[in-house]
Formats: C-alpha cells, structure tokens, sequence
C-alpha cells in the first residue's frame, strides 16, 4: 500500500471532547470551527500555507488585535481531514495514505494551499501521490471508493475519472503481466475478508470456496464493493475499451448477487451464494432498476436463468414497469435457451392462477415477433415418425427449442384449476405451427388440461382440440388418442382417419418403389446382366405383404394391449413435475 509521511516535528495538539487544542504555549487567536469541532489555533501557520484562510482571517481581524472565529462547515472530508490539514500547516508529521489523500487533495484546492503560499505546499504533494496511487490497483480501487464523502469536489478535480480510467486499464489487462496486488476477496475499504464464503460467478451454477480471483473475472470482487453510480462508471469506462460483453455481464450479474440477495432466495440447493447484509427492499429496487439497464444488450450474452431470475425479483419488489418490460423482451428474444422450470414463476398479480402465465405469454410472443422480423421461418412440414431421432441436430431450431418449451410449459400449468380456457389457447397458439415437427407435447397438455377441468362444456373440447394437428400425431399418441374418452369424437375419428391414411400412403409407396426398380434399364443381375421382369416383380410383392403385415400386427398389438397414458409420456421423455399441482381427488387416465 502507498504511504508517505510529511513533516517532521512532534504531535503538537490535544483533543478535549471535541475541542483541539494547540501545545505550543502560545495564546491562541483564531478559533475555526469545522462542524461540532473547534480547532484553537494561530493565525501565522495558517495563513501563511492557505489563501482561504488568509483571506477570511484578514477579513474577521479587528483593530484591538483579539481573537477571530471562522467557519468552515463546507471544508471536504469534514473535520478529520482539517485536522490533518492543521498539522501539515504546523509542521506536524502525517501520514498520506490512499484512504485521505482524496479528501486532503480536495481539501486543499478548497483553503488554496498552492505553491504560491509554500513551496512544496498541500495540493502540489497530494497531486504527487496521486499518482503514485493510481499505478496500483488495490490503491485505486480504495482511493475511488473515498469518492464518496467527496464526490463533488472529486468531480471538479478529475479525480474520479483519472481514478476509473487508471482501474478499467488494469481491468483489460493481465494481472500477471505487471505484478498488480488484487483483492482477493477483501473489502479494500475496510479490509473485512471473504475468502471463507461461497458465490456464484455466473448466476446459473457454482462449486467451491470462493477463492483469490483468477484470469479474466480476478477483479469482479474488489469492484463489487464500489457504490452503483462508481460501478456503473467502472463498467462503462471497461467496455469502452474493449472488453469482451461476457466478462461484463459477469461482473454486472456479480454484482448483483451481492446487492440484490433477494434473488439468492431462488438459488437451488446445489448452488452456492454470496453472503452480504441485507439492504432494504427499497435499496434492492433501486439497485435492480439501475443494474437493468447497465446489462449488455447484445441477444444471449446475458444467460437467460439469470435474466428470468431477475425477472421473477423485479417481480418481488415491485420494480417499475420499464425494467420488467425491459426484462421480458430480452427473455423473449431469447427464450430457446430458457429452460422449463425457470419459467415457473409465481404469480405476483391479482389473477387466480398459480403462475404468471400473463408474463410468458408476452415473452412467446417476444420471442415469434423477433424470429419473423430476422427472416428466421423454416418452411411447413411434417415430420415422419422416427425421422426426428436420426436428423434432430438439423431440425432443433430455435423456434423448435421453444414450441417444445411452451408445449411441457402448458403440461404443467394445465392441471391448474383457475386457468382459464381462453388462456391456455393464448399461449398454445402463439406458436405457430411450422415450429412443431410432431403434435404429441401439445395433445399431452390437452390431454392434462381435459383431465383437470372436466367440467368444460362438449363445444369448448372441440374448440381445444382444434390446437393440435391430428395428421401431426405419432404412431404411439394416436393410438393412445383414439382410445381416450376425454376426447370429443370427432377428433378420435380424425385420428383414426389419419392413421389409416398414413398406412395406405406407406403402401402406395411401396408399390411406386416396386414399379420404378422393375424398369429393366435399371435391374442388373449378379453378373451384369439384367434379372427377368417376373422375378423383380414377385420379389418387390413378397416384401410388401411382409410389411403390411408387419404394421397391421403392429397396430393391431398396439390397439389390443391399450398401453395406459402414462407408459406414453414416459417415452416422450415428459417431466412428472405437473402431478404436484394437480388436484388430489382426479383420477388417473382412462384409456
């Protein structure tokens, strides 16, 4: 840490509550009071290293040569730092420390303690050491955050941002390069250590103590302790040079962890926190609003559990309706890298329902708004049983990702009883049907949803399952559809409708196969002759009644053994989440 000590005579003062007193024998003349202190001093020292001062003294002198009084309530850094200021007037050894040098710089530009009243006079050494302080990173950082109880002169003087342009170079750079001290998980201010508690670097998980900052993110916990406005300076001045937006979004989500721990509430419990004193709810929604907008606004920079995360708190404290906008279109916009159990969130309003649909329904909408805009809209088509498992890495697009998103989304919000009809159709809908590839994650929510308001009328069961696409139905979910009873008839005879034409047009195929192999230009024998039309012909047949018998035993096994709903959806991979909000006394599917 840089020091340095100015003077050399004795302590020439004593302090008597709050009055200081001067030891040199001499009567004292001038009485300067400084907020509850009074500092009885002699005008000779003073003003003979201030211009202030031998300004306001000269003005307060009488002609009978007694004492004066003087105020200086407005001196930066308060009475403490003009203590030190009446030592240095008297000679008196001190000590310049990266902690006062910012109140005593200010100090002195305000009682004018040039060099024209001394040389080597207040201002022109805590210049010097200035300097010093800003070629070390530990010194600068405590040095920016003494700012504060000075912050208007600080301003005036350029010192905050020599300060933050000194921090955000070192920030760019590697530590390691140039031997820079960092914190390693101390408060530079009041040296309090945390290097005992746990944290989470990136708001989606972490493991581990926390530890002495390494690499890119080394900096992230001394620039934690800065105040919002300095930070947000900080983290302006960084990107400015350069950095790189997923280090920012770290530190800025780092950031929040500690200011903001009414998000820690939502943390699972294999991830760690970061322990800090609660500030008041009022503090956290300030601190939210204003972080809101300091994060990077560049799509999938910022990870989508922590922008629900912050979501679901803004929600908490009732932050302003801009931040949450703002919050939800970044969702949005990004909703393919949300997972399902992150969109679960409370219900903070007046509605009945257990959970916010209101909130994902305009982040779908968000999400179908921006994919059109940017041109993102594959072409309709329907996708062949099977056909998904062996081309899944070329299918899953974003808009893929999301319609199988909102389709368990709707499974689980579905056995909510208050959910009503029209808004569960909202947020199906809101999906356009080029995104699902297969109806069967949008017939499974039906299917929740029937089974928990069994008390729809015929007209709105015809009405939800006009949502899925029957001819869109696998192998397995229609057969479990032409048997359920919760389904309208009409949709059970389309099922089957469909599945019949999907067996004819399978054969009808076969037989096209058959009749294009069958053209002599193109039947080789084994040696390089071409095999006999009667023989290419029977061949091609024999195969095709095996596989039509194939499939008719097939479906007709299916049909007999009536494979219960549950065997279903263990095979679609469904999550069994929603059996914990459905009501206790419905009873299981019927087949």
């Amino acid at each position: 840490m840089a020091f340095m000590r100015l003077g050399s005579k004795s302590e020439a003062f004593h302090r008597e509550g709050q009055t200081w007193l001067c030891t040199t024998g001499l009567v004292s003349d001038v009485t300067i009071e400084v907020g509850d202190m009074k500092f009885h001093l002699h005008k000779f020292p003073l003003l003979s290293r201030s211009g202030l001062l031998e300004k306001l003294i000269e003005e307060s002198s009488t002609d009978d040569g007694s004492g004066c009084v003087l105020s200086l309530d407005e001196i930066p850094g308060g009475g403490k730092t003009f203590e030190l200021v009446t030592k240095f007037c008297y000679g008196v050894k001190i000590e310049l420390t990266a902690f006062n040098v910012v109140s005593l710089r200010c100090a002195a530009e305000y009682l004018e303690m040039t060099d024209n009243y001394g040389e080597g006079n207040l201002v022109g050494m805590t210049e010097t050491f200035l300097n010093e302080v800003f070629g070390n990173w530990t010194d600068s950082i405590k040095a920016l955050q003494t700012c504060e109880e000075v912050i208007d002169y600080a301003e005036d003087l350029h010192i905050i941002s020599r300060c933050v342009d000194s921090l955000a170079v070192k920030a760019c750079a590697d530590p390691s390069l140039f031997n820079w001290p960092v914190g390693g998980g101390k408060n530079a201010t009041s040296g309090q250590n945390t290097e005992d508690e746990s944290h989470l670097w990136n708001g989606i998980s972490a493991s581990g103590k926390m530890l002495q900052p390494t690499g890119e993110d080394w900096w992230f916990d001394d620039a934690s302790f800065l105040s919002l406005p300095l930070f947000k300076r900080l983290i302006t001045a960084i990107e400015a040079r350069g950095m790189k937006l997923e280090n920012i979004a770290m530190a800025v989500m780092y950031y929040t962890r500690k200011h903001v721990p009414l998000m820690n509430r939502q943390v699972t419990m294999d991830e760690q926190v970061i322990e800090t004193p609660n500030p008041s709810e009022e503090d956290q929604k300030s601190c939210l609003e204003e972080i809101v907008g300091l994060l990077p606004s560049k799509k999938g920079v910022n990870p989508t559990k922590f922008l629900l995360r912050l979501l679901q708190t803004a929600m908490v404290l009732h932050a302003s309706q801009s931040s949450r906008e703002n919050l939800e279109r970044r969702i949005g916009n990004q909703l393919d890298q949300a997972a399902l159990v992150d969109l679960l969130i409370p219900n903070m309003g007046y509605s009945e329902t257990l959970y916010d649909v209101e909130c994902v329904l305009r982040m779908i909408e968000q999400f179908v708004s921006s994919t059109e805009q940017a041109g993102i809209v594959p072409s309709p088509c329907i996708i062949e049983e099977g056909h998904l498992g062996k081309d899944g890495a070329d299918l899953l697009t974003p808009t893929t990702l999301v319609a199988t998103l909102v389709d368990g989304y709707l499974a689980e919000v579905a056995p909510d009883v208050n959910l009503k009809l029209a808004k569960f159709e909202a947020i199906a809908a809101a999906i356009p049907d080029y995104a699902r590839p297969l109806d069967d994650g949008v017939y499974h929510a039906i299917d929740v949803y029937l089974k928990a308001h069994p008390w729809i009328t015929d007209s709105e069961r015809e009405h939800i399952c006009r949502l899925m696409n029957c001819q869109k139905l696998s192998l397995e979910a229609s057969t479990h559809a032409a048997q359920n009873e919760r389904l309208p008839l009409r949709v059970i005879v389309q099922v089957l409708f469909f599945e019949q034409l999907r067996l004819r047009t399978s054969v009808s195929g076969w037989f096209f196969v058959s009749e294009n192999l069958d053209n002599p230009d193109n039947q080789h024998g084994a040696n390089g002759g071409f095999k006999p039309r009667g023989e290419n012909v029977r061949e091609r047949v024999s195969e095709l009644e095996k596989e039509c018998m194939n499939m008719k035993q097939e479906l007709h096994k299916l049909v007999r053994t009536k494979r219960s709903w549950k065997n279903f959806t263990r095979k679609l991979n469904f999550k069994k989440k929603s059996e914990c909000c459905k009501p206790k006394d419905q009873a299981t599917p019927a087949i």
